[in-house]
């Protein structure tokens, strides 16, 4: 039963995962110039890890309200697919508010676990579900911030490799996986490293704008020479909420 006490047990493991991440955001906030309250601020109106540390790096760099908005809009595109999957998951108890509401906590690994449960999923437990990521997002950013408030510089740097530890652990796998998804990757990688090396483009190309066109071509590239035919991205979905 999809009910409030299984949606709080479902959440507790993403919530400790989610206390790691966000003590790095903490960390990098605080290094950028960010105040201890603010820091934590983003992260309880933002449940977005990659759009918070981009959005913090546009922020440092005195970026434009246009560049802010185009790398969230990038970023977080996906939400939007994963929305509308999960529309077709909920019952009829949520109605619009609700479904306003909730969609604020929709992140990748809450959408992992409420689209394979059984039957449809109610309020209740998107309620349950929702309490542990939260907390465990907000908290680990507060406990960041102020231990990169009060540690020695050395060790604060030290900690923000996690960072690049956890996008390696995202991006390596799949691309281990995938030739196409290497060979989109390392595109990806080259016309950063390129945008950066340059010197012309390095002075007029922000860290923002060089992101989302990356990662825009990148992927309109794989889009074309490397489709995913529909039935074999159906029947990768179904496995992957099978074995979820």
């Amino acid at each position: 039963m999809n009910s409030f006490k299984k949606g709080l047990v479902d959440g507790v493991a993403i919530g400790l995962g989610y206390f790691s991440v966000s003590f790095t955001f903490g960390l990098l906030a605080v290094s950028n110039g960010f105040y201890v309250w603010e820091a934590v601020l983003i992260s309880m109106t933002n449940l977005t890890s990659a759009g918070q540390f981009a959005g913090i790096t546009v922020m440092a760099q005195a970026g434009t309200l246009v560049e802010m908005a185009l790398t969230q809009f990038v970023i977080n595109l996906r939400y939007s697919l994963m929305s509308l999957s999960m529309s077709q998951k909920v019952d009829k108890s949520m109605n619009i508010p609700l479904r306003l509401f909730f969609g604020m906590f929709h992140t990748d690994e809450i959408y992992a676990v409420a689209i394979g449960q059984k039957g449809k999923v109610g309020w209740k437990y998107f309620a349950g579900v929702i309490i542990a990521p939260y907390l465990g997002w907000s908290l680990g950013t507060l406990a960041g911030a102020i231990c990169g408030s009060n540690l020695p510089e050395i060790l604060c740097n030290a900690l923000g490799v996690a960072l690049y530890a956890m996008f390696v652990a995202i991006v390596v796998p799949e691309m281990k996986k995938s030739r196409p998804m290497f060979m989109i990757v390392g595109l990806a990688v080259a016309m950063r490293c390129f945008l950066y090396y340059v010197p012309f483009l390095r002075e007029h190309v922000s860290s923002g704008f060089a992101v989302i066109i990356c990662a825009v071509v990148a992927s309109a590239l794989g889009a074309v020479f490397f489709p995913i035919k529909e039935d074999a991205a159906t029947e990768k979905q179904e496995v992957k909420q099978d074995g979820c």
